[in-house]
């Protein structure tokens, strides 16, 4: 969080000269890297963790599971290069926020903004048309793994990221904001998919979107549709 505007600038200006294999290539590297330590973060705290397991197993990791898994990289690099293009047209706009206040302050946004509207396309997943085509290979882990995060049907994937890339058009969020932003969801999305639960019982109170309430939306599936809250569950009237 010590970059100055200047040096900000000077560090987008290198990317702003990417070609578009360079892109392609860039986001490649960038999502396997994020797939590795999302898995590198699973099975470490499955090793360390001493709580009991949530449910008796983990979901069995398969071969299509892992296929899936790879084709989500690809949806997500895609992602990173719709929002690529939409900064190079002028669509999004790096914002310049630099106080750690004023930070802090973005990313309690994204995620607020995020958790209201996955709480909504996840609620739509369910729908028995929508849930059939799309959603019904995630719930295939009532128990999770470690590929449970990342099977996904490339579409519920995508439309994920257009949300993002949604609000990012809409507000000139600050790259530093964006950067916790991902790195928070891609280790709460981790997190939840545990079969430990990581958080203390007493979160529950705080509204938080512990590693409990998304396994209770596994083995419910009408249940728990939020994220990183409970707070639109609670609202809806969709909590367990």
């Amino acid at each position: 969080m010590n970059f100055t505007q200047a040096e900000l600038s000077g560090y987008l200006q290198v990317f702003w000269q990417f070609s578009w294999p360079q892109w392609l290539i860039f986001s490649l590297i960038v999502n396997i890297f994020l797939y590795l330590f999302s898995i590198g973060l699973y099975i470490f705290i499955e090793k360390t963790c001493r709580k009991s397991q949530l449910q008796e197993k983990n979901h069995p990791v398969t071969r299509s599971d892992f296929y899936l898994s790879l084709l989500t990289i690809g949806c997500n690099s895609f992602v990173m290069l719709l929002g690529a293009f939409l900064w190079k047209k002028g669509w999004i706009v790096p914002g310049q926020t630099e106080s750690v206040i004023g930070i802090i302050a973005e990313v309690a946004v994204l995620l607020l903004l995020m958790d209201f509207l996955m709480y909504l396309f996840h609620f739509a997943a369910h729908l028995p048309l929508v849930y059939k085509v799309l959603h019904g290979k995630h719930h295939e882990h009532i128990s999770t793994n470690f590929l449970s995060l990342f099977v996904l049907h490339p579409l519920e994937t995508i439309g994920f990221g257009l949300m993002m890339l949604v609000l990012l058009v809409g507000h000139d969020f600050s790259v530093i904001s964006i950067s916790i932003y991902l790195l928070l969801n891609l280790i709460w999305g981790t997190i939840g998919h545990l079969n430990r639960e990581f958080f203390p019982s007493s979160f529950d109170r705080f509204f938080v979107g512990t590693t409990r309430f998304h396994n209770q939306h596994h083995l419910d599936e009408s249940k728990n549709f939020g994220f990183y809250t409970s707070i639109w569950d609670r609202l809806f009237r969709t909590y367990k």
